[in-house]
């Protein structure tokens, strides 16, 4: 139904009566035909249909084939930790999995109210359920309102619609009809809209529409058919994924090609090829992914934010766009007295005087129906008024009792205004307020420095002029005046007392919360259903827009192309008076322009965008469970600032994130290198297979997850661009990292196999040469000996490699190591398995290595600390070519500023 239509028509299309309702025998066929007044539940998939989707990964493809290699080689163990692996990111993925269903069944708890409706000319209360298109339907003060309706009657009607549109006070509501644009919920002042609460007044309305056909049944479908699509992390480790998929079936099929070429035994090299497979699979990959991002939800609480989704918190780090909700997120969701006329003059409400100003703050807190007792309850703009009074002191309790109230003319649309008449000694006194020019025009003196004067024309000008200031600066304006004779209920010939201006005031962090986001290189978006000039005082207060031409509002969007809005959206600061559609379409186009947004905020008419957006962040105090259940995160203390908290930690996590992630590879990479070259040259296998599998062991464990947790520098990470959603884990350097000390790792594996053939054709006087070499190793002592050296060195230098990757760009020497005992405890847990294997008998037998004297094991060492020394000669160099040591610096940040700024691609950024 169009809220422009008349009544009559509206009731000829339904085919009702105002008078006598619906019949019980037609409201029962409507009930047959529309269905029940309630959201419908989206199909719920079972259990084992969720468990196999989790399944469908290219990573989690390779983890299945480590399993298939690792039973193949006999390692039951190994495939056992893989499979529980496997196990643990299924069931993360389940749990998470139903947040849209949860967040429609919230929606269905707030519409499930019972229904006062008129049928057969009868009045009585029916479930909200059972309502049907055509009913009437009668609306009282605290009743929620059941279904979209027209409204038929309002008696000073006033309804609470933020949670809806995000309006920050109760609307007045009229049986009118409208004569201009009323496409927003917000403009459509003789419509009632399902799940908002009648606040003041009574009305009646016949049921336009039910169920999902209502404006909320809108946003359930909305969230519904809103589908999760995958984080940037997630997309670069499917790619990741897909890529070493197909690195270890090459690998498998160029080692068999090899073997045939040499001559080779083919079940040997069957057997090396799949030990080189096992090494190009980084088995702990997702499972340390998993745990970090499990580990940074305790990190997250700490700064007021609760992971509802934990692939989210990386996401924060890159978000570029913050859009936010105006009421109770930018502001503080309490209309508060900022300004006021009185004496003929604007004064800061600081500077009144409960003495000089008596009769100001008796009209304020006697013409009120508000109290701020325990519990705070009345129209928002009246609670304004009462905290004003209690801020100078004054209570209403203790003035009532003075000047007990004995009549009222209670507020209507039409006359816009409140009278209230208390007793005060013998006499009695009138307390008005309402809008000011009905107010100003009615007065014939003025209360005037403590006493009662004349009200000249000149004056009540001045008067109006200081109403339009403060409507200028998006005040809520309303007049006070007095009447102490003559008749008080008549409301002509009053004094005027003074006028209040009111705002819901923005929070005093957020615009330090904006101007840190612009230091950090992310925008900051306002989306409201507010009218545009509130918008707009608001987001210039807080630093989001400095000027006019930056707010955009619905109906603005409504008459622009999908091109034409794209094109305008980067620009746009502000979006003001908009829909839940237009919220989720605002979000889509900035995301389709290469934006990572969030989106925050805290009514039902949020969640489509919070699920739309990158990351969703909802209010934990004051936002609707509905916001909760289709967020990503919450605040646990709705405010703004904590997002910039919260993404200071995103930040930090990701680049953890990546340097694991990077660690891993490179050292899976020296692996391959040291198996490779070994093969190419001819010579045996340098490695068994139980030797990698160890090995990944000791190093995809502890030492990646203590590269997950380590601590970094939030403030510089702060001060640099957002990373692009595009770009790959090896932009920026991390790809020229991953080969650089993948090769290094490769090198002196390979070097330390091949030492032990060597020393041994020096002492026989033997010339030096491969095949010499690869006849030596044929020697099963000799072959046993070399492979225990790599095998050490390998293992060693992948620990002494992650010491480094703390921060490619600063020395060890510089570090503090204190700031991660987990990697303390990692490393020396290393060594001391690496040990483990070369010393104890039992292992000695199991892993098929040899025991190492005391010069072994300090050689062995010292070349396994070569990424070490790498390291150094590479922040050494670096610092020459910058003079300047490079201190606090993270692993991005080396020609990070140019790459976002010229957006010059790295090698690497196609993965």
């Amino acid at each position: 139904m169009d809220a422009k239509q008349n009544t009559s028509e509206i009731m000829r299309e339904l085919n009702s009566s105002a008078q006598r309702g619906l019949s019980t025998t037609e409201a029962e066929a409507r009930l047959e035909k529309y269905g029940p007044n309630q959201l419908k539940e989206q199909k719920k998939k079972g259990i084992f249909m969720l468990f196999l989707e989790q399944l469908c990964d290219p990573l989690i493809y390779v983890l299945m084939a480590a399993i298939a290699i690792s039973l193949f080689l006999k390692e039951a163990g190994d495939a056992a930790i893989i499979g529980a692996v496997i196990l643990l990111n299924s069931v993360v993925g389940v749990i998470q999995e139903d947040k849209a269903r949860r967040a429609i069944e919230a929606l269905k708890q707030l519409t499930s109210p019972k229904a006062l409706v008129r049928r057969d000319g009868k009045e009585f209360e029916i479930p909200g359920p059972h309502l049907v298109p055509g009913d009437i339907v009668l609306l009282e003060a605290g009743r929620q309102v059941p279904a979209d309706m027209r409204l038929l009657r309002a008696v000073n009607l006033k309804i609470e619609e933020s949670a809806l549109t995000g309006e920050s006070v109760p609307v007045d509501k009229t049986a009118g009809e409208l004569t201009g644009e009323a496409k927003s919920i917000g403009d459509r002042l003789n419509m009632a809209h399902m799940s908002t609460m009648v606040a003041y007044g009574r009305g009646e309305g016949i049921v336009t529409a039910t169920g999902m056909n209502t404006e909320i049944g809108k946003i359930a479908g909305l969230i519904s058919a809103e589908r999760n699509e995958m984080t940037p992390l997630q997309r670069r480790l499917a790619d990741l994924g897909k890529l070493l998929s197909i690195l270890a079936v090459g690998v498998c099929v160029f080692l068999f090609v090899v073997a045939v070429l040499q001559r080779r035994d083919i079940g040997d090299m069957l057997l090396t090829a799949i030990s080189l497979a096992v090494a190009a699979v980084p088995e702990g990959l997702a499972a340390v992914v998993t745990i970090v991002l499990a580990l940074s939800v305790s990190r997250m609480v700490k700064v007021g934010t609760i992971v509802r989704r934990l692939p989210s918190v990386e996401t924060l780090g890159a978000v570029n766009t913050v859009c936010s909700d105006k009421t109770g997120t930018l502001t503080k969701n309490r209309m508060t007295v900022k300004e006021c006329y009185i004496d003929g003059r604007l004064t800061k409400e600081a500077e009144l005087s409960p003495k000089e100003h008596s009769l100001f703050f008796e009209v304020c807190t006697l013409c009120n129906d508000a109290s701020v007792g325990d519990n705070r309850l009345g129209d928002p703009t009246e609670l304004a008024l009462l905290d004003l009074a209690h801020k100078h002191g004054i209570e209403k309790s203790r003035l009532e009792k003075s000047l007990p109230r004995v009549d009222e003319w209670a507020f209507d649309s039409e006359r816009k205004r409140m009278t209230t008449v208390h007793q005060k000694g013998t006499g009695q006194i009138a307390c008005i307020k309402g809008a000011a020019d009905e107010i100003i025009d009615r007065c014939q003196s003025v209360w005037l420095h403590g006493k009662e004067a004349p009200f000249p024309a000149k004056a009540k000008k001045e008067a109006k002029a200081a109403v339009q200031k403060m409507a200028g600066e998006a005040y809520r304006v309303l007049a006070l005046a007095s009447k102490h004779k003559g008749n008080l209920k008549d409301e002509k010939n009053m004094m005027f007392v003074g006028l209040v201006g009111m705002i819901d005031p923005p929070r005093e962090e957020a615009a330090a919360a904006v101007e840190h986001f612009k230091g950090a290189h992310v925008d900051t978006v306002m989306i409201t259903g507010d009218h545009v000039d509130t918008a707009y005082a608001i987001a210039r207060d807080l630093g989001i827009a400095g000027v006019r031409e930056e707010c955009m509002t619905g109906a603005e969007i409504d008459a622009l192309t999908g091109e034409e809005f794209a094109e305008r959206v980067e620009r746009i600061r502000v979006f003001a008076r908009v829909s839940p559609e237009h919220k989720v379409r605002i979000v889509e186009a900035l995301k389709a322009r290469g934006k990572v947004v969030a989106m925050t905020g805290d009514g039902v008419n949020d969640a489509p965008s919070l699920k739309a957006a990158d990351v969703g962040i909802a209010m934990g105090k004051e936002g609707t469970d509905v916001a909760r259940g289709a967020a990503d995160l919450v605040l646990t203390d709705d405010n703004f600032a904590t997002i910039e908290k919260a993404m200071k930690e995103g930040r930090g996590i990701y680049e953890n994130i990546r340097k694991t992630i990077l660690f891993l590879l490179s050292s899976n990479f020296g692996e391959i290198i040291t198996m490779l070259a070994a093969v190419l040259a001819g010579f045996p296998s340098p490695l068994k297979a139980s030797h990698i599998l160890w090995i990944n062991l000791i190093t995809d464990s502890l030492p990646a997850l203590a590269l997950g947790v380590d601590k970094n520098d939030g403030e510089a990470l702060m001060k640099e661009p957002p990373r692009k959603s595009t770009d790959s884990l090896f932009s920026h350097g991390g790809l020229t990292c991953t080969l650089c000390y993948g090769l290094v790792i490769g090198c002196i594996s390979l070097l330390a196999f091949v030492a032990v053939p060597y020393q041994e054709l020096l002492k026989s006087g033997l010339p030096v040469s491969i095949q010499n070499l690869e006849k030596i190793l044929r020697l099963p002592l000799i072959l046993n000996r070399a492979q225990t050296h790599a095998f050490t060195v390998l293992g060693m230098s992948q620990l002494m490699h992650a010491v480094g990757m703390r921060d490619v760009n600063r020395s060890v020497f510089k570090m503090n190591h204190l700031e991660n005992v987990y990697m303390i405890i990692a490393w020396a847990l290393g060594i001391a398995l690496q040990a483990l294997v070369t010393e104890i008998p039992y292992f000695v037998s199991l892993f098929g290595t040899s025991r190492l004297s005391l010069t072994e094991w300090l050689s062995l060492g010292v070349l396994a600390s070569m990424p070490l020394i790498v390291h150094e000669l590479l922040v050494f160099s670096e610092a020459l070519q910058n003079k300047a040591p490079k201190g606090t610096r993270t692993l991005q940040e080396t020609q990070k500023g140019q790459q976002h700024e010229n957006g010059t691609p790295q090698p690497g950024e196609a993965v």
